[in-house]
């Protein structure tokens, strides 16, 4: 009988049964077929339940994993400009010969990681530090893999601007501004981390300079008044120009905060700081911008550690001149050339002035 079950469950018992012993195993084997089969049917059934249940758990991870997804950013990295594009065609995995071919495939995949919900980032990509880069690490700078290692370290040191949907018309000059802000804010730290303390009175300078700085862009926004404030200040330290920029809106009422940006605040202080420490001849220019109104421009030169205020002429001439070539510029429709106003700094003394 076990022999028998056996082959049962094998699907063969019936023909066994009948030769062994006629019609009364026929019947056990029909019977046992039946009851059999039966179980088949139940166990298929069963197995279909589990495939159903499969399939809904692999729906359900695949779910998760699209939710996950969303959660990772991306950072895609850069070409900007036709000489980098050039610099990576060496490379024999990069895949690419056009740049402007190249810069609307950038622009598709940005989109379809916007349609899926996913954060991104996009890093200016510089094929030097990318070849020194590899070098360091010892990766092979002719790989897929060698550029997503350089592309996921830049937004910790490099420039980088998160996309929120602009064209890359767009982030290419964002890219390059934010580079150049970097690179400036970096130089202008380097040249205070240099400076060392006071000889006459063991101050140190650097920090007496960024606090004075500090106080000054504070003062200058708050005699602003109420408005959408563009300041540009401008340093000369031998033959570089250092320029910095910050945008801040003044709200209007009593007890409103300035709201500014704090990496801009801080870029435009440590220039400003510069031309502090170093008793420079450095200027700066402030647009205000009031709904209803024409824009109100000011200036200062700076000079023994003071902004001293322009007349309105020579805020005229230093915004109507081009910085380059010298030659004079048609003044802007809408825009009231001011003289600069008073921005005290009694209180803090000499603050910032050493020899």
């Amino acid at each position: 009988m076990a022999h028998a079950e056996w082959y049962g469950h094998t699907g063969g018992p019936g023909r066994s049964g009948q030769a062994a012993d006629g019609g009364r195993q026929d019947k056990r084997g029909r019977r046992g077929r039946g009851k059999r089969a039966g179980t088949r049917g139940a166990g298929t059934r069963g197995a279909g339940t589990r495939g159903a249940g499969t399939r809904g758990e692999k729906r359900r991870e695949k779910h998760l994993r699209r939710g996950l997804r969303r959660e990772v950013p991306s950072t895609v990295g850069l070409l900007a400009d036709a000489h980098d594009f050039a610099a990576m065609r060496r490379y024999r995995t990069f895949v690419f010969d056009d740049h402007a071919v190249y810069l609307r495939h950038v622009d598709t995949l940005l989109k379809e990681l916007a349609s899926q919900g996913v954060p991104a980032t996009v890093a200016l990509f510089d094929p030097d530090e990318y070849a020194e880069y590899c070098e360091d690490t010892g990766l092979d700078p002719d790989s897929v893999a060698g550029r997503g290692h350089y592309t996921a370290r830049i937004p910790a040191s490099g420039a980088a601007v998160a996309y929120t949907g602009q064209s890359v018309d767009v982030l290419v000059p964002q890219l390059i501004s934010t580079a150049v802000r970097k690179a400036t804010w970096e130089y202008a730290t380097t040249l205070l981390a240099d400076l060392g303390d006071c000889a006459d009175c063991g101050e140190d300078i650097a920090g007496a300079a960024f606090d004075r700085a500090s106080h000054m862009l504070e003062r200058l926004l708050e005699a602003a008044g109420p408005g959408t404030h563009h300041l540009v200040c401008s340093v000369p330290v031998g033959t570089e120009q250092l320029l910095a920029v910050v945008h801040a809106e003044h709200p209007a009422g009593e007890r409103q905060p300035v709201r500014i940006g704090s990496s801009e605040a801080a870029e435009f202080v440590s220039v400003l700081a510069v031309g502090i420490a170093l008793e420079s001849a450095g200027g700066v220019v402030l647009r205000t911008t009031v709904p209803g109104d024409d824009d109100r421009v000011h200036g200062w030169r700076l000079a023994r550690s003071s902004l001293v205020p322009l007349t309105a002429g020579e805020v005229f001439n230093a915004y109507c001149t081009d910085a380059e070539t010298g030659e004079p510029l048609a003044p802007e429709s809408g825009v009231d050339y001011r003289a600069g106003f008073a921005v005290s700094l009694d209180d803090l003394g000499d603050t910032g002035r050493h020899h």
